[in-house]
């Protein structure tokens, strides 16, 4: 009996020490689980809030590459695109920018590379080198390194245009010089029917979609970086000009009457719904008007004609490389891993197929998908011969502010072509 006692005593020693050492085990089993698969967030800020096809796209990766990496937490801050640019500078200027940025390139990416705000990536450039030609990478090099990688192609200045609507006032394809373009809209106007729709709350469609284009006819490709050398100025009469385009085109009142409390994106629908003859936008919202559009057949797509005197390219469309992907510089090794980890996911050959098939123009070199729309192929015929710079991918923001509330100024009457340029001349004299 002593024996059996003592027997069980040992067995139950024995018991309590095993389930200890398997508890430890499991314990410590359990934490090192938890040790590789520890959470890592990152903080994302893009301007991807609008219903462009784009936007969903991306929005629809980042959420792919969630699902595929779940110990990555993507925490995205989407800023309307008018305030994006003013937000970035303002978190810049306090080194408190987000870990993954979308950036601009060339006279935006400076300030950023110059603070040493965002990661060289050359390291990494294997992953995009063989689809991405250089001249596409190019906005986003500073120095000689690279700091984002591009996400689309974007030509910001076709001309949207209802064929009836032309057709209606003698013009069965859309006009060929800025005199006979003129003449369009007289007429239009004439029939009761609104010339542009444009929505400008905004402020950069002026400056970006029209601007850009009448700056390529007026001056040249070449003049915005003659004014950053100091080879020219904004005040020159040949671009004031350009801006006084403009200036008539409001005594004209060829844009509805509301443009200023109107939205990019309302403008859009304004011009869908058959309320005007024309709408100036970027080659994305293609998939609005005519892609996804059962009656898209009705619009046709043009570029601003030449002007006499002109001494830019009348076939050149003013594009931009945009939406580059960067990282913060300040971030620890575990967060840097991730945010390039990331990067190689979003940024990659099915990213811009998957736009491709949006009816989306991109940078990079990959085979045309078989279900392409046509009126993709016929916004790339289009935008194939020469690209033209866009005012804002050039001028430094602080004086593109003061052009858009210059232009936005002169829609309601109470500037001139003439003052706005002096303003933008003395912004751009004063920037330190």
């Amino acid at each position: 009996m002593k024996t059996s006692k003592k027997m069980k005593k040992l067995m139950l020693v024995g018991t309590v020490a095993l389930f200890t050492l398997v508890s430890a085990a499991c314990g410590n089993g359990n934490n090192a689980a938890e040790d590789s698969s520890e959470k890592v967030t990152l903080s994302f800020m893009h301007p991807w809030t609008s219903p462009n096809v784009d936007n969903e796209v991306y929005k629809a990766r980042i959420a792919e590459f969630e699902k595929t990496h779940p110990n990555i937490i993507i925490k995205q801050d989407g800023v309307a695109s008018a305030q994006y640019k003013t937000k970035l500078r303002t978190l810049a200027a306090a080194n408190s920018l987000s870990d993954i940025n979308v950036v601009w390139p060339g006279a935006d990416l400076q300030p950023l590379v110059a603070g040493d705000l965002l990661l060289p990536i050359d390291s990494e450039m294997a992953n995009w080198s063989s689809i991405l030609p250089e001249d596409a990478l190019a906005g986003f090099n500073q120095g000689g390194k690279q700091y984002a990688i591009p996400t689309k192609q974007t030509f910001v200045d076709i001309v949207y245009y209802n064929k009836e609507m032309f057709a209606s006032v003698g013009y069965d394809a859309f006009p060929d010089t800025y005199d006979k373009f003129i003449d369009a809209v007289k007429k239009l106007k004439e029939k009761g029917i609104t010339p542009i729709s444009l929505g400008n709350k905004e402020k950069w469609p002026l400056q970006s979609s029209i601007l850009s284009t009448l700056q390529e006819r007026f001056v040249g490709s070449d003049f915005l970086q003659k004014v950053l050398n100091k080879e020219a100025k904004f005040t020159d009469p040949q671009y004031v000009k350009a801006i006084g385009v403009i200036e008539e085109l409001t005594k004209l009142k060829a844009f509805n009457t509301d443009a200023n409390n109107m939205d990019s994106v309302q403008a859009q629908d304004y011009f869908i719904q058959g309320k005007a003859a024309m709408h100036i936008s970027s080659s994305t919202v293609d998939s609005r008007i005519r892609i996804t559009n059962e009656e898209g057949d009705k619009f046709g797509i043009a570029l601003m004609p030449s002007v006499d005197g002109g001494l830019g390219d009348a076939k050149k469309s003013a594009g931009v490389v945009q939406f580059g992907i960067a990282i913060n510089n300040g971030l620890d090794e575990k967060k840097k891993q991730a945010a390039l980890e990331f990067m190689k996911f979003f940024v990659n050959e099915d990213l811009y197929k998957q736009l491709i098939s949006k009816g989306v123009v991109v940078p990079a070199k990959v085979d045309m998908p078989e279900d392409a729309s046509k009126y993709l192929k016929e916004m790339i015929a289009l935008t194939s011969n020469g690209t033209s710079p866009v005012f804002d991918s050039v001028i430094p923001t602080q004086v593109t502010d003061v052009m858009q509330n210059g232009l936005q100024a002169i829609t309601v009457g109470t500037t001139t072509a003439e003052k706005v340029a002096q303003d933008v001349q003395a912004a751009l004299d004063n920037l330190k």
